[in-house]
């Protein structure tokens, strides 16, 4: 595990391409919920998409760090296994997220008030899935705080966009957004398997 580090050009693509199909997939949830947020608002403006932005994206870089030092604590009794936690949690976060978009109504709202207590609230919950995925950070060798810096500014994009898509788009493609995340976080958790059975 790693908090900082110099690899090869080769493992360096790997990991980086790994580290945002990470980011863009746990970022959906938030994207979803932005989307719902923009198509509530009449007229949303930058202070409003900023802010969701800002705190969405926030609560997803800190959550994987609290992750990852709990994983950290636990490394040395899970290590033999630590291939299948990981695969065993994302494909419990994505199932779940796939489950989700399946079973939502078409016209039903994915986003919150804009009071900053709800605001708050939605953030923490949209980031649930970021923390239990910096568990298997901790596990593998994995540049955490890069990692968590992505996630947090690819959240960020996508939710500040995503108020303003919303108005235009509407709910019902932050249903989908969210399904296509988790099948993201499902290959992701098969992709760790795999390399770690076969390798």
């Amino acid at each position: 595990m790693r908090l900082g580090f110099t690899p090869g050009p080769r493992i360096s693509i790997v990991i980086a391409s790994t580290t945002v199909a990470l980011a863009f997939s746990l970022a959906m949830d938030a994207f979803a919920a932005a989307l719902g947020k923009g198509a509530a608002l009449r007229r949303p403006s930058w202070g409003a998409a900023l802010t969701v932005g800002a705190v969405f994206g926030g609560f997803q870089m800190v959550m994987p760090l609290i992750g990852f030092a709990l994983g950290l604590a636990f490394a040395d009794i899970i290590d033999a296994v630590d291939h299948w936690i990981a695969f065993g949690l994302l494909l419990l976060i994505g199932g779940r997220m796939v489950w989700e978009a399946l079973k939502a109504d078409a016209g039903e709202e994915t986003g919150m008030t804009l009071t900053f207590s709800a605001l708050f609230v939605a953030g923490f919950a949209t980031s649930v899935d970021a923390l239990a995925v910096g568990v298997p950070l901790a596990l593998f060798d994995s540049p955490v705080f890069v990692s968590a810096l992505v996630i947090g500014a690819v959240t960020f994009g996508l939710s500040t966009a995503g108020v303003f898509l919303g108005r235009a788009v509407g709910p019902l493609f932050g249903r989908w957004a969210v399904g296509i995340g988790g099948i993201g976080l499902v290959a992701l958790g098969a992709k760790i398997l795999i390399e770690h059975t076969m390798g």
